[in-house]
């Protein structure tokens, strides 16, 4: 097809989802602060006054589960008693230690799970991303920013963007329409919200990557009505957000999602090492697109998958390509975790807005060719 349009979507760090995914990763990074080698499993529900923590560690570090949770839900905003989900919500925890038949295999420095992981670069933004979802992603950053600025001081925690780019011969050409839902105080007309988002947060976003669109072209609140939002209104899981955290829908994701998991978790560091290998092959002009899968085994030292697909991009020969990817990691597990240095407390800022295409990650580093 020489037309066609792809939509994608974000959500604000005070999603429901959201709010589980840093609070998972923030435990994560307790763990690694006290024990670099420490391995954490951390799954969160987040309900309408409660919040349930789940899951297993493996380490001897020692971690308040509920302050690192009430500190993470009081910067997000959850403060105000009229949410029905605060810092002061009751928390309950069933963490226990993890299986001795997961740590034999890890502690052989082999896969701590088994699946199949893929990143993904392109050329068609500067942060070698698809443009729909980091466009999306640009708009939640700002509506949080506008928030907590108070240049829009009426707007609650809680909120989803959504992008549809129109595309013309693989090139995206237009924005065809946004749409921002998010929760505001009962005092302020939708209209009024509509108007200062498209002021504020649409025309900010788009001009920055050379595009635009009309007002009418944007959406607020589909239904024209969202004051309440949180975990109160919408029940918020650790790892439900895999494809806002990836790459929107464009290139493929794996099975499996990334926050509350050590590095020694191949759905995490595995993924992270497939978009390193394909960023730097787009960055070094050798294809415009690249598709990078890898797939383990639990305990597996080495993938028994490592692939590389540039659809027909490539500007020198495929040989060559998987020379580079080969030679600038070993993927090996132990490879990965030394290669990107990933046995630190990195991971709660990888935990909204995506875990790709900003720069501050490890992962996302340009290499000398």
């Amino acid at each position: 097809m020489s037309n066609y349009v792809i939509t994608s979507e974000s959500v604000c760090a005070g999603h429901p989802d959201k709010i589980c995914d840093q609070i998972s990763d923030a435990v994560v990074d307790a763990v690694l602060a006290q024990d670099p080698n420490g391995r954490t499993a951390i799954e969160c529900l987040a309900g309408e006054n409660r919040l349930i923590i789940a899951g297993e560690i493996g380490s001897s570090a020692k971690i308040d589960f509920k302050k690192i949770a009430r500190a993470q839900i009081r910067r997000l905003g959850y403060t105000d008693p009229a949410f029905h989900f605060t810092d002061k919500s009751p928390i309950e925890v069933y963490v226990h230690q993890q299986s001795p038949e997961i740590a034999v295999g890890v502690k052989k420095k082999g896969a701590g799970d088994q699946g199949m992981m893929f990143g993904f670069a392109c050329s068609e933004t500067v942060e070698f991303m698809p443009l729909p979802i980091a466009l999306a992603h640009a708009l939640t950053r700002r509506i949080d920013e506008v928030r907590e600025k108070k240049i829009l001081p009426y707007l609650r925690p809680d909120g989803k963007s959504q992008v549809t780019v129109e595309y013309n011969e693989g090139k995206p050409v237009g924005v065809t329409y946004v749409v921002v839902a998010v929760p505001h105080k009962e005092s302020v007309k939708v209209d009024k919200v509509k108007n200062d988002l498209y002021k504020n947060v649409v025309q900010v976003v788009l001009s920055r990557y050379g595009f635009k669109i009309p007002i009418k072209n944007l959406i607020v609140n589909g239904t024209g009505v969202w004051h309440h939002g949180g975990p109160a209104s919408d029940c918020g899981l650790t790892g439900r957000k895999i494809v806002v955290d990836t790459y929107g829908g464009y290139a493929k994701v794996g099975g499996g999602a990334f926050s509350g998991k050590d590095p020694t978790k191949v759905d995490r560091s595995g993924a992270y090492a497939a978009r390193f290998i394909a960023k730097n092959i787009v960055a070094h002009k050798m294809a415009e697109e690249v598709e990078v899968g890898l797939a383990y085994f639990i305990g597996a030292k080495k993938p028994i998958m490592q692939s590389v697909n540039t659809f027909g991009t490539a500007k020198v020969s495929e040989k060559k390509i998987n020379d580079y990817a080969h030679k600038l990691l070993d993927t090996s597990v132990e490879g990965i975790l030394k290669g990107l240095d990933l046995r630190r407390p990195i991971y709660l800022q990888t935990a909204a807005y995506g875990h790709f295409g900003r720069d501050e990650f490890p992962w996302e580093k340009i290499v000398e060719k």
